[in-house]
């Protein structure tokens, strides 16, 4: 087993951060695929798939791809860890389903918001547990209190699309269904940041855990996508334009980043400085490119700084004593 040298805070939260920005990016490239191939398994399918393909030739060019390509096998084999944690990129393949499936009718900011929730509250309960190779983290008062007020500052930030129809909002009572995948995936993407830390400790790097992802995930949606098309037939065919590709790529990105980060810094912190990049990408995705009946007011501006100050809240050093709560008290 390779040990990597520990990150130090303010090394990895940037990080984390950069990794985040990639996230909305690749969510309006998954919505708008679903949209075209008017399949979002299918979309689902394409991005994983081109995202495998990507891995695949990292892991054969680089030297240390290549090592690690020959650790995955031996670690399975001897269960240096849960042999299900291979079978994380399964929560990959998921949540970008979700992202397919959803970002047409919710929004890039919407989504965003339901998936900072689950993951925020899963970043805790997987931090407590100590799944994650930085082992067990204490809940601790400014911790719970950074989350909560993360959540709330995401959720003021995306406030504006639940305006009246008449103000180009959404209608909260119709997309209540909607809400709920993004929700269970982000709640999801802890564990799967847990796992992906703890088997690159024992690859070696996080290319072959990354690979590994694509590989049970590129699975997954294919099973899924083939059984569909037997009961419903396929949707649309390909289209030609190039940047409906690059979502694979961008989930490459994330997944290699996630899995690097959490032995350093824990699965709360690395998901809230990822919190933290889709906000910001979010923001700067609806300012340049715009979709329609996009909404950028002052609550998503204030919301998402608001943010950004519950993330170093909760991320800080603080005395161990802060906000703690005193047995017998």
């Amino acid at each position: 087993m390779t040990h990597s040298p520990r990150l130090p805070l303010i090394a990895g939260l940037p990080m984390a951060v950069a990794a985040g920005l990639a996230i909305p990016v690749q969510g309006r490239i998954n919505g708008a695929l679903g949209a075209r191939l008017n399949d979002g398994i299918a979309a689902a399918v394409v991005s994983f798939t081109t995202g495998l393909v990507v891995m695949i030739v990292v892991s054969l060019v680089l030297p240390r791809g290549r090592r690690g390509l020959a650790q995955i096998l031996p670690a399975l084999r001897e269960r240096r860890f849960p042999p299900v944690y291979a079978m994380a990129g399964g929560i990959g393949a998921f949540f970008v389903f979700a992202q397919s499936f959803t970002v047409g009718l919710l929004g890039v900011a919407l989504f965003t918001v339901a998936t900072v929730t689950g993951q925020t509250l899963s970043g805790l309960l997987v931090d407590r547990l100590g799944i994650g190779p930085a082992g067990k983290k204490s809940v601790t008062g400014i911790r719970v209190l950074g989350t909560v007020l993360t959540i709330a500052a995401v959720a003021w930030a995306v406030s504006p699309r639940f305006g009246g129809a008449g103000d180009g909002g959404a209608d909260p009572g119709r997309l209540l269904l909607p809400v709920i995948l993004p929700v269970l995936a982000g709640f999801l993407m802890s564990f799967q940041q847990a796992m992906n830390g703890t088997a690159t400790v024992h690859y070696g790097t996080p290319i072959a855990a990354t690979l590994v992802n694509f590989v049970s995930g590129a699975t997954v949606l294919w099973l899924a996508w083939l059984i569909k098309v037997a009961v419903a037939g396929p949707g649309n065919g390909l289209p030609p334009e190039w940047w409906y590709y690059l979502g694979g790529p961008m989930g490459c990105a994330f997944i290699g980043l996630g899995a690097l980060l959490v032995r350093s810094l824990g699965v709360l912190v690395t998901g809230l400085g990822m919190i933290a990049g889709q906000l910001l990408g979010s923001l700067g995705l609806d300012l340049a490119f715009p979709a329609p009946g996009t909404v950028v007011a002052l609550p998503t501006v204030l919301g998402t700084i608001l943010t950004l100050g519950a993330i170093v809240l909760a991320t800080l050093p603080w005395p161990r004593g802060a906000l703690k709560r005193q047995p017998g008290r």
